[in-house]
């Protein structure tokens, strides 16, 4: 196939575009990372650019030996983890019925679905609920409240949609229930989307900060987000106590290193996920 040279000059400019608003998206991170392994003077002088100055690690000790930072990133991991696999099957549970046109008052319950995406009860009635029932100041109020999105439901019902009716009927004709046939025929189909949902659910948890400041009072049960929050906010935590008695690292410094700390995980699952996103999206969008 044949390139013409407006073309070639097309596409030359779009890489071009794509790859300086990358940098210039990568600089902040790259910033964080720099300071996080400076030392106290040359963050405290404002020198640090892109690259470390004074290489150390003094910042990454104090983080990992604090108590708090340690507790805020279980509870952010077990809410992750415990958070995705219970959307991920409550929203399975919910799609796959509604793939299916026999179903009756199939119509009326994606209305319903639908309706909540356009109008909500407002934060007021949101919390009044989770108070009545019982989960204010409890682990499940950072996971039930949120457990499934009609957005997400849409998403996977389409896809669901997408999967030969004839390898249904096959395994029904073997004896195979509802329920078998969504766990051992259905969902192994249905990777790209589950990958999808769950990296959107997973993300969703892992920087959610706000439920925990309507819902929890018990610092040990909130999670990463909001230990960063106060401890970019206060100038009163246990952590940079410690860091100005030891005299080992900037305050920046170690604000710094939490920051890239509470990222790693995201990042680090990222890329196992990466692959059927955009398949997942495109497919669970364009089928009807």
């Amino acid at each position: 196939m044949l390139v013409s040279r407006g073309e070639k000059w097309f596409s030359a400019l779009n890489h071009t575009v794509l790859v300086v608003f990358s940098l210039l998206a990568l600089a902040p991170f790259l910033h964080i990372v720099a300071q996080s392994f400076s030392n106290q003077q040359a963050v405290i002088s404002g020198i640090v650019g892109f690259w470390p100055i004074g290489w150390n690690i003094d910042a990454y000790k104090n983080v990992l030996k604090d108590t708090a930072f340690i507790n805020a990133f279980s509870v952010s991991v077990n809410r992750t983890v415990i958070g995705t696999l219970l959307s991920v099957g409550l929203t399975s549970l919910l799609a796959y019925p509604l793939s299916k046109s026999y179903i009756l008052g199939r119509q009326w319950i994606q209305f319903m679905i639908v309706f909540t995406m356009l109008f909500s009860g407002g934060l007021i009635p949101t919390y009044l609920v989770v108070k009545e029932a019982g989960l204010i100041d409890t682990f499940w109020a950072l996971i039930i409240p949120g457990a499934i999105s009609a957005f997400n439901v849409i998403i996977m019902r389409s896809f669901f949609q997408s999967v030969p009716i004839e390898l249904e009927e096959s395994a029904r004709m073997d004896g195979c229930s509802n329920i078998g046939i969504l766990f051992r025929i259905v969902l192994p189909l249905s990777m790209p989307v589950i990958a999808t949902i769950a990296l959107f659910h997973g993300v969703a948890h892992w920087n959610s900060f706000f439920d925990a400041v309507l819902y929890l009072n018990k610092r040990d049960l909130h999670p990463l987000q909001m230990y960063l929050r106060d401890l970019i906010l206060s100038n009163e935590t246990n952590l940079e106590t410690r860091a100005m008695e030891k005299n080992s690292a900037a305050i920046e410094s170690l604000k710094a290193a939490a920051l890239i700390v509470s990222t790693l995980p995201i990042v680090m699952v990222y890329p196992f996920l990466q692959r059927y996103f955009v398949k997942g999206v495109l497919i669970g969008s364009v089928k009807g």
